[in-house]
């Protein structure tokens, strides 16, 4: 059970006492469980900024549970009918095979160990775009949740598992993966209402990366309150036609994806909340790589989403529209360095 749910799941009485011995002292830091190790994006650079950002914010401990590698690429397939180019693929073909082999007898070992402890964290946060985990890990992420804990998808972490029915109800609307209206519905703002749109097409695009304006809808929740109605983002991959179960899912923020950037020309969502049982997601599209993380967006919305998944409040406090502007270049600061940069 989360550390956060045992609280609240205290008597009145104990959880008054409690909340006495600890009024004069700084709160307890969050522990959150950041889970990388396979994903398209460079999560290797990605995975201390996210770190940081949260370590530096006082808030958060983090601990990283790093997966098993991901197989190696195949090499491309040469184009044209080149005898020595085709000779070349072959043979390159027969040793990818070999090392993927040998890389996949090597990891299985490596995935019977790999045990991330949920449990013992108040918010899992993923940074992970990669194979399927073990069914046991899948179990127990999905009790983890529905018991009570934090869960938060950051970017591409919402490309992952298309055939897990839990994990797409968590973050409600995904990616690639080969979905498609089979998955679930497209989310469409329309009259100001968010709406289930079943048209087939596939689920999960961009455009070209560029700075996109993203647009508050719900200035009441507690993770985008205090922040300005409109500010500019950094240079970023703006995500469009996500598609999925789209239950219990409450749109904080959409951003338009402008065609002429090669965008679906709707207003698509940027931040949203999801209910799973009795625990809370947060899921960001935002963050491809450490540019983007860069953009004070982003980071204020990582830090506020994660405290709100842990907790069910946020702590940090406004944020004014000089800090985070709707005009001119996307505000951005340096990534902070995090107390415990080593790990």
């Amino acid at each position: 059970m989360p550390i956060s749910t045992l609280f609240r799941a205290l008597s009145p009485g104990i959880g008054l006492t409690f909340l006495l011995a600890t009024s004069s002292g700084a709160a307890e830091k969050l522990r959150v469980l950041l889970v990388d190790g396979q994903n398209n994006h460079a999560w290797q650079q990605t995975t201390p900024v996210l770190k940081a950002v949260l370590e530096s914010s006082g808030r958060f401990e983090v601990e990283v549970s790093t997966s098993p590698p991901a197989p190696p690429r195949g090499p491309g397939k040469p184009k044209g009918d080149d005898p020595a180019a085709k000779a070349a693929f072959e043979k390159a073909m027969r040793a990818w095979v070999a090392e993927t082999e040998q890389l996949k007898q090597e990891n299985q070992a490596k995935w019977d160990a790999w045990r991330p402890d949920f449990a013992a964290h108040d918010v899992v946060v993923s940074n992970y775009n990669g194979e399927p985990w073990p069914a046991e890990v899948e179990k127990a992420l999905e009790a983890y949740v529905s018991g009570g804990g934090g869960f938060v998808s950051v970017h591409a972490a919402n490309n992952s598992f298309p055939q897990w029915r839990a994990y797409n109800a968590m973050i409600g609307v995904g990616g690639w993966g080969g979905r498609n209206e089979l998955s679930g519905p497209y989310l469409r703002l329309r009259d100001g209402k968010f709406v289930r749109d079943t048209t087939p097409g596939r689920g999960g695009s961009h455009g070209a990366k560029h700075e996109f304006l993203v647009t508050i809808r719900d200035p009441g929740h507690p993770i985008v309150k205090g922040l300005p109605a409109a500010w500019r983002h950094a240079t970023d991959e703006l995500y469009d036609r996500l598609r999925g179960p789209a239950e219990n899912v409450t749109v904080l923020a959409t951003a338009f994806a402008d065609p002429e950037k090669g965008g679906s020309g709707e207003d698509e969502p940027m931040l949203m909340t999801i209910e799973f049982g009795k625990g809370r997601v947060f899921h960001t599209t935002l963050g491809h790589d450490t540019a983007a993380m860069s953009g004070v967006g982003f980071q204020e919305t990582l830090k506020r989403g994660v405290e709100w998944a842990a907790t069910g409040g946020v702590t940090f406090g406004p944020v004014s529209a000089s800090e985070l502007p709707a005009e001119g270049e996307a505000a951005k600061r340096e990534t902070p360095a995090a107390p415990n940069a080593s790990n």
